[in-house]
């Protein structure tokens, strides 16, 4: 594909992302590609660069175009993106023209009125000295407010990771090979890692790479998983022989990582609501040869097996892992279109849901069992306010300080002490994740 196609497909795609609210990007780029079979392994990477690059500072692009009289769409913020970040070419806006380039699937040239924009634009830059803070920082005003609640003076820091392109980790499934074989046969296929950073389990890619392909995938020796995840999964000490629930397993990620923690030994019940994600889990579990996972799918955060479960010896599951459904703030990098589609009444949704899950699931707890809070969320509201409220209510649980249970699960110096884990893009270089870790007393 010739320039001009590729910013052309980047434009349909945006549009299509915005008129498929519902649907995460990644999904509909993948749609769209497979509708799209003309374009090849670069010419899709160029065109996902252009995409998340403007979806990542989204909030700037608005901002420019909001001094045009030019329609809020994919057309206007793919060029305007383009222009003020110099992707297109050294000369400015001018090349636009050429992107025409007599290829039948280019950009229609530029009229007198966008020409006359772009032009005007050129050697500006995304930043601009009047642009209001929360728009500098490519967050939602009310997500702005919610760092600077968090984060306090450090806050424009952690958002301006969101703005990078996150890595790719992958977890290595230690029921199948150790990390320097997974390593070694990956480096044979030209794939470069290094290990993580925190994760004992986890290698990080020198830079991204299709990995399906390659025989450590195939024969289940590795998952895609960030590494924040990979820890979540390390603190919930699922060890074998246990009886484990994943509360909110979705695709099972967790699932397949506390099963090799258990070396295939005891019994995982992997629940959500959703059956078309527990259908895509039962696939990674075969995969991986995790054979120990019942999957159930549930009505709600309060179903009748809940019910059923709670009352035979306090639930008596020894572990149980609510990776509960929130914002996805500290994923904002890797899918960048889900912080503008929330707002202050999505977070007040999600707060009272995690909090009826949270309930729902602590009856599954045997006395002297542990339950597992966790969000990919960087929000006080989703992370320590839930848990706060949880133990005023629960007075028969208790919180472990964190850096004990990263010493019996994890090894090594925990980033942090206190009452639990935060991950941050910033600080840590992983995907932004809340993980405490609660006890259920022996007695009441």
């Amino acid at each position: 594909m010739k320039a001009g196609a590729r910013l052309q497909t980047a434009i349909e795609l945006l549009d299509e992302i915005v008129a498929q609210a519902g649907k995460p990007a990644d999904a509909v780029i993948s749609d769209g590609f497979r509708q799209r079979r003309f374009a090849g392994s670069k010419d899709r990477a160029a065109i996902s660069e252009t995409i998340y690059g403007v979806l990542r500072c989204r909030g700037q692009v608005d901002w420019w175009l909001s001094r045009s009289a030019l329609p809020v769409d994919g057309r206007s913020r793919a060029l305007t993106y383009a222009v003020l970040t110099s992707t297109l070419a050294e000369d400015g806006a001018d090349i636009v023209s050429d992107f025409a380039d007599q290829a039948e699937y280019g950009v229609t040239p530029p009229g007198p009125e966008e020409l006359a924009w772009l032009e005007g634009i050129r050697g500006h830059g995304l930043n601009h000295p009047d642009q209001p803070v929360w728009v500098s920082a490519n967050l939602p005003e009310w997500a702005a407010t919610r760092f600077n609640e968090q984060f306090g003076t450090d806050w424009t820091r952690q958002a301006a990771a969101l703005a990078a392109e996150a890595p790719v980790d992958v977890r290595i499934n230690p029921t199948k090979a150790d990390r320097e074989a997974v390593a070694v046969s990956l480096a044979q296929e030209g794939i470069e890692t290094t290990a993580c950073a925190l994760s004992p389990v986890g290698l990080r890619l020198a830079r991204r790479r299709p990995l399906r392909g390659t025989r450590a995938f195939k024969d289940g020796w590795l998952e895609v998983q960030d590494e924040g995840s990979q820890l979540v999964a390390l603190l919930t000490h699922a060890q074998p022989g246990m009886k484990v629930v994943d509360f909110c397993a979705g695709a099972g990620g967790k699932t397949l990582a506390l099963a090799a923690g258990m070396d295939n030994k005891g019994r995982i019940v992997a629940c959500d609501t959703s059956e078309t994600r527990l259908n895509r889990a039962g696939e990674r579990l075969k995969r991986a040869g995790s054979f120990i996972v019942e999957r159930r799918v549930l009505s709600s955060a309060r179903d009748k097996w809940v019910k059923r479960r709670s009352g035979r010896f306090d639930g008596g599951f020894d572990r149980v892992l609510v990776d509960a459904p929130c914002t996805g703030s500290g994923t904002w990098r890797r899918n960048p279109d889900q912080k503008w589609r929330l707002g202050e009444d999505d977070l007040a949704e999600l707060t009272a849901l995690q909090s009826e899950i949270l309930s729902s699931a602590a009856r599954l707890v045997a006395p002297d069992g542990r339950l597992i809070y966790a969000t990919c969320s960087l929000l006080k509201a989703e992370n320590e306010e839930r848990i706060e409220a949880f133990l005023a209510e629960r007075p028969d649980f208790f919180r472990y300080p964190i850096e004990d249970v990263w010493a019996e699960t994890v090894g090594g110096t925990c980033p942090m002490t206190g009452g639990a884990l935060q991950l941050t893009p910033a600080d840590h270089d992983t995907d932004g994740f809340y993980c405490a870790v609660l006890g259920r007393k022996l007695t009441a």
